[in-house]
Parts: structure tokens; C-alpha cells; sequence
């Protein structure tokens, strides 16, 4: 392997002449003999003798609970601490999450806390979406890259989970069991074990597998972003329905720790369904939700961005030549406005009404000062449609 990188080290510019890393053999041969199988015998099988209904069965559901124990779990839970959850619940976390193959619960979130921390940065990044789609796809795993090395100083928080340190010392049975005790045994109920390992368990595998992946990769590559653009990340609706709710990515990487990634109802966002519905029983509490006027703010700023780069563009344009003046002025009055709204949130929340607590707590219980913190709100949004009015006006550029 040295000798091998040594002529391609050779053979490039002294730009490129980075020592290419090892190879990582375990994922290498686990994704390669996964999609092999996927792709000769799972077919072939099927052909010839065809897949049950249980077995059908046993795929989607096994890929659903394998998925929400990432997303849900490994994600939202451990990762940003979006919302807490009964010890019940983080069991099954852990041994879905481990089903999943996707290491421990301490190996993803560390290396997920440092894509948040270094996002994009080539360097630092494990899988920066700034070194290529396949990179962040799946290529940052099958080498042994430096930005992939793991450090457990940002996860001490997890190692007081017992839940996260007994998965973390049991990991290899408890992955073994699962991925191979499960469909056997349901194979012996149903009489089909060849069927159920081969569509349950490996075809469903590699589905789970690039379901994640897709997360890393396009959700950093195609999309919108209407919250930020300090970052790749992008809200994508379409991919939203493939990955459980993890498609509106541009959302979450500025509000990491709201344990919603589809703020609205009406957003497909089965993770955050599954917490609600687990904290009317009792399984998790203390969700997390960004305020509204956040949400609110960020998604004016980003208006304010583009409008500002499309008058600029605008002013050597003809059809914006005559009234680039009147334009500017109308934008100058919107950031008036806007930052006369955030200077009212701001005196609000701090208390500058020199109110003793139990005085500020009567005013909200009787209703004006939550009354005007929701006109803040409904300012905001007011103001954000007239800004994407004005921005519209640039399209026919």
C-alpha cells in the first residue's frame, strides 16, 4: 500500500502531493460485499424462488426502526440534545442504532458534533461536502483521513449515559445479534431464512445505509437555503421523505438543537412526530423549540443578503437604471423597520419595562406583553413576504 501511494504521489503536481491516506478495510469490505450481495444475489432469489410477504414486510419495517434510531436517537437526541428521553427509549435507541451499522452512539456523535463545529472546512470536516459528493457520501469512510479521527472530548456528556457506555462496550455482539439474529429467527417463524437474511438483512442495510448518507451528501449539495448560507447545508423537501424528516438540513444546521428539522405541520418530518408522540406517554420531555422570532430574524437577514447582492447587480442594469435610487430607499426602510422590531424583542426580553418579576409574570398572564410578542412575530413575517416581493422584482434579470 505504501509503495502504491508513493508512485501515485509521484505521478501528481507538488500542489497535489498530499500522502493519500490507508485504506479503511472494514467499511471497504462491508460496503463492498453488502452491495455486491444487494446487487447478484437479492435479484437472483427473487427470481428464483421469490420473497414472502413477511420478508417484505420485515425490510420495510426493520429499515424504519433501524432509521428513526439514527435520526431520532443518534441525531437529535445524542448528538444536540434537542429533547430527553426515558431510559426505555434510549435502550431501543441503542439497539437499533447498532442494527444500523453505523458505529457506536459515542463514534457518530462526536464526529457529527465536529461536521457541526468545522462545517465545510476541508481540513476539519469529517465529511465537508467542499471535497466532492462522493466524499461526503460515503468516501470519507473508506480511508483513514485525519479529519476522521476520533476524540471523545466532545462527548464527555454521553459517557455518564450508562445506556451509551454499555452499547459502546457491547457494540460488536449487540450488532451481530441484531443484524443476524433477528432475521433468522424470523426466518424460522416464517419459514424462509435465506429470504429474510437477504432482504432484511443486507438489502435492507445498504437501503438504511445510503438513506444516512444522503443526509452528508446531497442535503449539502442541491436545495435551498433560506436560512443561511454560511454553510452547504440545504433545505431539500424531496429527500425529507427519504431520510425521516432529516431533508430540511439549511433549518438545522443554524437551530441544531430544536428537535424539529420541519418546523411547519405540514413539513414531513416523521423523527419529530415520533418524539411528540413518545412525550405524550411519557417516553421523552423537555423538547426543545427555537422561538419563532428566531426562526423569524434568520430568514429576514438571509431576504436582506439577497436583496442587497440583487440591487448591486441591478444598479449597471437597464430595465433598474430609472428608479435604482427609489429601490435602494425602500430597502433602507425595511432594515429600519426590521431592526426597530429587534430592538423592541430585545427590550422584552432583557426587561427594560424595570418590572419586578412577579409584576412581569401578572402582565403575561394577562396577556400584553405575550400579545405584543406576538406581533413582533407577525411583523416579521409580514416583513419577510414584502422583502421576497422585492426580491422577486430581480428575476428577469
Amino acid at each position: 500500500m505504501v509503495y502504491i501511494s508513493n508512485l501515485f504521489r509521484l505521478s501528481m503536481s507538488s500542489n497535489n502531493a498530499k500522502q493519500t491516506p490507508p485504506i479503511n478495510w472494514l467499511p471497504v469490505i462491508m460496503f463492498s460485499v453488502s452491495t455486491l450481495i444487494l446487487l447478484t444475489l437479492v435479484p437472483w432469489y427473487g427470481v428464483q424462488y421469490g420473497y414472502n410477504t413477511s420478508a417484505v414486510v420485515a425490510f420495510l419495517a426493520i429499515t424504519w426502526l433501524t432509521g428513526m434510531s439514527i435520526t431520532g436517537g443518534y441525531h437529535r437526541l445524542w448528538s444536540h440534545n434537542a429533547y430527553e428521553a426515558h431510559p426505555i427509549l434510549r435502550v431501543w435507541y441503542a439497539l437499533w442504532g447498532a442494527t444500523a451499522m453505523q458505529n457506536t452512539i459515542l463514534d457518530w456523535c462526536s464526529g457529527h458534533r465536529v461536521h457541526h463545529r468545522h462545517c465545510d472546512d476541508v481540513d476539519l470536516d469529517p465529511y465537508s461536502a467542499k471535497r466532492g459528493l462522493w466524499f461526503s457520501h460515503m468516501g470519507w469512510m473508506l480511508r483513514k483521513y485525519p479529519s476522521g479521527q476520533v476524540n471523545f472530548d466532545n462527548v464527555k456528556n454521553l459517557m455518564s449515559d450508562p445506556i451509551v457506555m454499555w452499547q459502546y462496550k457491547y457494540y460488536t455482539p449487540i450488532t451481530l445479534g441484531m443484524n443476524f439474529g433477528i432475521p433468522i429467527i424470523l426466518g424460522l417463524i416464517f419459514g424462509d431464512v435465506i429470504g429474510m437474511l437477504l432482504l432484511a438483512g443486507v438489502a435492507r442495510l445498504v437501503v438504511a445505509h445510503h438513506i444516512t448518507f444522503f443526509i452528508n451528501s446531497i442535503a449539502h449539495k442541491w436545495g435551498s437555503q433560506p436560512y443561511t448560507d454560511e454553510n452547504t447545508a440545504r433545505d431539500n423537501t424531496f429527500f425529507a421523505f427519504l431520510t425521516h424528516g432529516e431533508g430540511y438540513h439549511n433549518y438545522h444546521h443554524i437551530f441544531q438543537t430544536d428537535y424539529r428539522n420541519g418546523i411547519r405541520w405540514f413539513h414531513w418530518d416523521p423523527t419529530k412526530w415520533f418524539i411528540k408522540a413518545c412525550s405524550w406517554v411519557g417516553l421523552t420531555k423537555n423538547l426543545k423549540k427555537v422561538p419563532d422570532f428566531k426562526i423569524q430574524r434568520a430568514k429576514i437577514k438571509m431576504q436582506f443578503k439577497r436583496a442587497n447582492a440583487q440591487l448591486a447587480k441591478a444598479s449597471s442594469s437597464e430595465p433598474f437604471a430609472d428608479n435604482i435610487e427609489q429601490l435602494k430607499l425602500t430597502l433602507e426602510k425595511e432594515y429600519e423597520d426590521f431592526k426597530k422590531l429587534l430592538n423592541e424583542w430585545t427590550e422584552l426580553q432583557t426587561g427594560k419595562y424595570q418590572q419586578t418579576c412577579k409584576t412581569l409574570q401578572e402582565k403575561w398572564q394577562g396577556g400584553s406583553i405575550h400579545a405584543r410578542f406576538k406581533e413582533i412575530e407577525d411583523g416579521l413575517r409580514l416583513q419577510n413576504q414584502r422583502l421576497q416581493q422585492f426580491n422577486a422584482q430581480f428575476s428577469f434579470t
